[in-house]
């Protein structure tokens, strides 16, 4: 979501804060702003609307000092309006937020009441308002943070600037991630490794409940109980680089074709090429002894989750529920003695998620997570890190995040199946042979790239696409209706074959394609049934299958998409593509913003 980054140096910060907040646009926002310290005063500069107007603003009237903040906002509470965005200030503090603080309205309403005055509709000004009462009663820096970080119910990340104190900043994190990098002469706070890529490679990712105090010359973390704490210094690893497009129009396109390459570099790091087995991480439990599974996760994560469950329950016969994280801890669920809760997400920092992880934790679970982040909050709070190697996903759609996600969750189904005797050796040298061909056949579902592309100006016109499905397709069609919405702004809906006939089918006319994803297999007869039921009605069916299915199914198709003959395990990696490829091209031909969709945020740190 939202995006932070804060820079003390001897050198002018105001063009490199902008830079920062340009490697973070991917997190999705509707406003930026910019404060520095400069002559005994605090300089914002704030526009509505993409970067390209805080540059404009910057470049009218700009904002001098070596010390500063900046931020992009996904407007939560208040309009996307220049009153709303980021850096708030009061006379003495400037402060950029990243969460959202529950209890403002009542803190607002007290502070009201003693005399202070709102310029904002934002939870987030609360907190400068508190910082400056501090500030302005006599107290330090530090004693007016650490008076006011309690009173926060919440979630929060915050950089913090003072008028008084040009070469210090405050930062806080609880719920929300924060990094603090380290450079010569200088020091960053950042939303993510990759926001400070090109300033320093030496960072340190603040805990739960940390606070910290940075200067030119180092940082005084101090943990939740103010007591002075060291957090170790690691390398990055994050490059400037992957936020490049190379040659391709959108980073959407560029990481739907990257995906043969980081599908083969995640299953490389589960399989043992050696002995054609699923190798996990080390863990300090057994999973043999795992009477249950609990998957939880957001989105596209969600429905990767729903195909690990056909996958876990035919191969490993291991019971799993699933349900979606923003529901997850309000029904109070069942969580037997000895269960694993299993979560899903490509950030590791998604707010539903990370609050259902710490519900099961506290209810007993062992916890396993499968995430694109190694050093992320769900990460480092897992018994088991699945990590998959997507590498950065700058393009709000996740693509390549989730194919690694069913890459990983493949081959944990494999494993639980060996572990709990529902599976051979020579079984599952048979499944990782079908594993490692999937790079091979994903490269192959690219190839008919231009045959999407012509097929998009039939979908493009539509007010309402349906997708199809059947087993583990069904989630693949929820999947590819979420994708065209995302980013074309049609409305779409994923269904099961089968329930077509129960409702849905009151919805088909002519104007009304129907995206029927169905590999040949023993599901396919059911499917055609289906795909009759909806030409008889006046619908456009748009098949994608294999060339089998493709000659089975007779010549009531408006379009068909020829994919791979594939093993059924593979298939949902493999039919992800042509999804994605429909959205995209769909969204071309419409004219939308494809990287940044409107409305969404990549990473949602908020509930």
């Amino acid at each position: 979501m939202c995006g932070i980054i804060g820079i003390v140096s001897k050198a002018e910060v105001s063009d490199r804060l902008v830079d920062g907040l340009r490697r973070m646009e991917y997190r999705g926002y509707d406003s930026a702003g910019v404060c520095t310290v400069h002559g005994g005063e605090l300089i914002r500069r704030r526009a509505p609307g993409k970067l390209i107007n805080l540059a404009l603003e910057l470049e009218r009237d700009g904002a001098p000092g070596t010390t500063g903040i900046a931020h992009t906002r996904w407007a939560t509470h208040g309009a996307p309006t220049a009153a709303n965005a980021h850096p708030h200030a009061t006379g003495e503090v400037a402060l950029v937020h990243n969460g959202i603080i529950e209890n403002f309205k009542t803190l607002r309403e007290a502070m009201t009441e003693r005399g202070r005055r709102f310029e904002s509709e934002t939870d987030s000004e609360v907190v400068a308002h508190l910082v400056s009462e501090g500030i302005e009663a006599g107290q330090s820096p530090e004693e007016a943070v650490k008076a006011a970080l309690p009173q926060l119910r919440g979630a929060f990340a915050l950089a913090i600037a003072f008028r008084s104190h040009p070469d210090m900043l405050i930062g806080a994190r609880l719920g929300s991630p924060l990094v603090l990098g380290y450079g010569e002469g200088e020091m960053f706070l950042g939303s993510d490794a990759l926001a400070l890529a090109p300033l320093t490679q030496r960072i340190s990712y603040l805990e739960e409940g940390d606070w910290v105090v940075i200067t030119r010359e180092g940082a005084q973390i101090f943990d939740s109980q103010n007591n002075p704490v060291e957090r170790e210094i690691v390398a990055s690893g994050a490059s400037a680089a992957a936020i490049e497009k190379g040659n391709y129009r959108h980073f959407m396109q560029k990481e739907i074709f990257e995906q043969p390459t980081v599908v083969a570099q995640t299953l490389h790091s589960y399989i043992r090429q050696i002995d054609q087995s699923v190798a996990l991480p080390q863990m300090d439990f057994d999973l043999s002894k795992i009477n249950r599974i609990t998957i939880v996760a957001c989105g596209t994560s969600y429905y990767a989750g729903m195909v690990a469950k056909y996958w876990l329950e035919q191969f490993a016969r291991l019971p799993v529920d699933i349900d979606v994280a923003s529901e997850f801890r309000y029904r109070d669920p069942v969580l037997e003695p000895g269960g694993l809760a299993l979560f899903i997400s490509q950030s590791g920092e998604t707010a539903d998620t990370l609050a259902a992880l710490r519900h099961c934790k506290a209810e007993g679970q062992t916890i396993a997570v499968v995430v694109n982040v190694p050093t992320s909050s769900m990460a480092r709070e897992a018994d088991l890190l699945l990590p998959t190697h997507a590498g950065p996903e700058i393009g709000v759609a996740s693509t390549k995040a989730f194919t690694c996600q069913l890459a990983v969750l493949a081959a944990l189904a494999a494993h639980m199946a060996v572990v709990r005797g529902r599976m051979s050796r020579e079984e599952e040298a048979e499944i990782v042979r079908h594993l490692l061909e999937a790079p091979a056949m994903l490269n192959a579902a690219l190839g008919y790239d231009e045959e999407i592309a012509a097929m998009a100006h039939h979908i493009a016109p539509a007010r309402d696409v349906l997708y199809l499905g059947r087993g583990p397709d069904y989630p693949l069609a929820l999947e590819g209706a979420l994708k065209l919405k995302e980013i074309s702004y049609i409305h779409a809906e994923g269904y099961a074959s089968g329930e077509m006939k129960h409702g849905p089918i009151a919805l088909i006319d002519e104007g009304v394609p129907v995206i029927v994803l169905a590999p040949s297999g023993p599901l396919f007869e059911k499917t055609v049934s289906n795909m009759q039921e909806v030409s008889a009605r006046g619908g456009k069916v748009v098949l994608i299958s294999d060339w089998e299915g493709i000659a089975d199914a007779g010549d009531d198709c408006m379009a068909v998409v020829e994919m791979p003959k594939v093993h059924p395990l593979i298939a949902p990696l493999v039919y992800a593509v042509p999804v994605q490829l429909l959205a995209y091209h769909v969204a071309l031909v419409k004219g939308t913003d494809v990287d940044q969709p409107r409305n969404l945020a990549k990473s949602v740190t908020v509930e």
